[in-house]
């Protein structure tokens, strides 16, 4: 680099470049995308990367994108690769006059990394500190920032299991690992994993292990670093890291199709899902009958 310090501002975010790190510091404002508030400032080792290229963007920008070591970062273990590039917090815009400033940083960065591809043994970035917390849609989920979990259901949207189960506290050194899915309608959930890795059910609207959520519940910006979070506690204590999305079965039986058509009719009768939403939707869950 030339000197310690230097700045590349972009779109939502600036890097600065440091001798061994590069610092991510975002924008705050109504068009930065809510992840990337929550996230705020993130200090990226050299050695967490595994690669950084340039390409052209959109609309007269180019994209700077660095790339992380499997097992490096938290957040984008616990993402499993569901971000969309809009919400992906390794990607730079910049305007497209800066090309050849983007070059130079880019050639820079490539030459202090290391050879290869080889994952990393642990978290070389720093997932969000503190206690955090978010609503789900059916029970609120509070991590203490060190050594516990916590749901607490809500009577409007938890299902009979999670009810007859009871609010669930889970301490960390018990934890095998976290999955999360991106919120999509109300498909999206945080499941916790016992040390063993089989959850109690395979489906997460009956698993007191796990929130679902979705239409405005457990939003990518609160639930995201909450489980990145969980995740680097986990992994400190020696546990195993998070399980692929697709690795558990989502089997379906009438009686848990009949539990998600009543969570869709609340959600239709309070306004959050359209007639159109709500049909479809319906007809969807129907099929799987």
């Amino acid at each position: 680099m030339r000197h310690m310090g230097d700045v590349l501002a972009g779109i939502h975010a600036t890097w600065e470049f440091e001798s061994d790190a590069v610092v991510i510091r975002f924008e705050r404002g109504i068009r930065t995308p809510k992840l990337f508030q929550a996230l705020g400032e993130r200090r990226i080792p050299h050695e967490a990367l595994a690669s950084v290229t340039l390409a052209p963007g959109k609309r007269g920008t180019v994209v700077l994108q660095a790339v992380p070591r499997r097992g490096a970062d938290p957040l984008m273990e616990a993402a499993a690769g569901q971000l969309k590039p809009g919400y992906d917090p390794y990607r730079l815009v910049l305007p497209a006059e800066r090309e050849t400033l983007a070059e130079y940083y880019r050639d820079e960065l490539r030459d202090r990394l290391a050879p290869g591809d080889e994952p990393s043994d642990g978290f070389l970035v720093t997932a969000p500190r503190g206690p955090q917390s978010f609503k789900a849609y059916d029970g609120k989920a509070t991590f203490d920032g060190s050594s516990e979990v916590a749901f607490r259901w809500f009577w409007t949207g938890a299902s009979s299991e999670k009810w007859k189960a009871g609010d669930q506290t889970f301490p960390v050194r018990e934890l095998g690992g976290v999955e999360w899915r991106s919120p999509d309608v109300f498909d999206g959930y945080l499941r916790l994993l016992p040390r063993s890795g089989q959850p109690r059910s395979a489906q997460a609207d009956r698993d007191p292990a796990a929130v679902v959520f979705g239409l405005g519940y457990g939003p990518v910006h609160e639930s995201l670093p909450f489980a990145a979070a969980v995740l680097e506690a986990v992994r400190g204590a020696g546990r195993v890291a998070a399980t692929p999305v697709d690795a558990l079965p989502e089997a379906r039986d009438p009686a848990g199709v009949a539990e998600r058509i009543r969570h869709l009719g609340e959600l239709h009768r309070a306004g959050l899902v359209t007639d159109e939403e709500f049909t479809a939707k319906k007809s969807e869950l129907l099929s799987e009958l």
